[in-house]
Formats: C-alpha cells, structure tokens, sequence
C-alpha cells in the first residue's frame, strides 16, 4: 500500500472514530497533496508525499516556537498535536551520528573540499537523505565535514 493510500484509510478511520482533531490534520495534508499534484500536473509518489508531510512539520514546528514565545501555549499545544499525527507518514529518521556518516561518506565520494563546495554536496545529500533525517541537521553536518 502506498503511502497515499495509506493517508486515505487512515483519515476513513479518523471519521469513523469521530477524531475531529487528527481528520482535520489528514485533511490538512491531503489538501497540501492535491494542491502540488494539480499545481505541477503529476501523480504525487512515496517521496513527494513524504516531502510535503516534511515541510508542514517544519511549519508546525516555526509556529510553535512562534506561539511559545507570545505566550500561546494554547496555540502551540494544538500545532504539536498536528505535529504528531504529521509524524507517523515520515520514515524512521537517522541519528546524528548516521547523518555525520553518512555526510563524511559523500563528501569523501565527491572529493569537495572546503565550503566553497557546500552546495555541490548539500545538492546530493538532500537527495540521499530526504525524509530520513532533519535538513537542519544534514547542513550543521556537512558544514563540520567540510571544515574538519
């Protein structure tokens, strides 16, 4: 089963059990899914669901700090409910020692040196590592590869 289909029978059950909250997240992701899909003319596959489920956590998680810092704890709890239900669609994520491995692996199979070559191997490393690990994370990574 594909993701996509997956997100369907999951946001079937979601009506079924009256879960307002996490059928309105489903909902949410699905709209976000339809909109590229009809945006960009193509049939969204695992990787493009997991790159749109990806940005709307990174949204979700700018609001959050947004809210706290105003003091809308009320806000924020209600995006880290949204960010959890986004979660589950994301492939097991790597460890900061998995990234750093896998980074020093591909600036080694590239032979970039310095951080003049910082895009050349974030082009293929986000490409390597999309959805399985934080892009936050991936740059701090290559950033320390690259100076060492």
């Amino acid at each position: 089963m594909s993701l996509k289909d997956q997100i369907t029978e999951d946001m079937k059950t979601a009506m079924r059990a009256k879960d307002s909250e996490r059928l309105g997240t489903i909902r949410l992701l699905q709209a976000a899914m339809k909109q590229k899909e009809v945006d960009e003319r193509i049939t969204l596959d695992d990787a493009g669901v997991v790159a749109i489920v990806d940005k709307l956590i990174k949204q979700r998680k700018d609001s959050i700090a947004a809210f706290e810092g105003a003091g809308r704890q009320d806000l924020a709890d209600k995006e880290k409910a949204e960010m959890a239900v986004l979660q589950v669609y994301l492939p097991a994520r790597l460890s900061a020692e998995e990234v750093a491995t896998e980074v020093r692996a591909i600036v080694a199979e590239i032979g970039a040196k310095g951080p003049s070559d910082m895009g050349k191997v974030m082009g293929t490393v986000k490409a390597k590592l999309a959805g399985k690990a934080d892009m936050g994370e991936v740059s701090a990574a290559v950033k320390a590869a690259l100076a060492g």
